[in-house]
């Protein structure tokens, strides 16, 4: 007999400011969806980088650093929990080819 629980539709995502997760992913979403969403705030996170990189830090309180790094953090943290989702399924993908 097997205790093994059925995959979870919803995957919680990492929660910092919570106890309870309160944003979810669709781990049933179309793959081309979860890669889009992914896309947009890899996308995001690397310009926004950039741009911080393109900065001069002296102009900046060490909060605005703070700030800055923070959101940086969410950002790609983001992109980790979906693709949490999705390598599991295309490696099943690419199993049954």
């Amino acid at each position: 007999m097997s205790n093994q629980q059925p995959p979870r539709r919803f995957t919680p995502m990492s929660q910092f400011a919570t106890d309870y997760p309160v944003l979810l992913i669709d781990s049933d979403a179309p793959l081309r969806e979860l890669h889009n969403c992914v896309s947009e705030r890899l996308n995001a996170a690397l310009k926004y980088l950039h741009l911080m990189a393109c900065t001069s830090l002296p102009d900046y309180a060490e909060n605005d650093i703070n700030t800055v790094t923070n959101i940086a953090r969410i950002l790609v943290q983001d992109v980790s929990d979906v693709f949490r989702v999705i390598e599991p399924r295309g490696f099943e993908t690419l199993k049954s080819q």
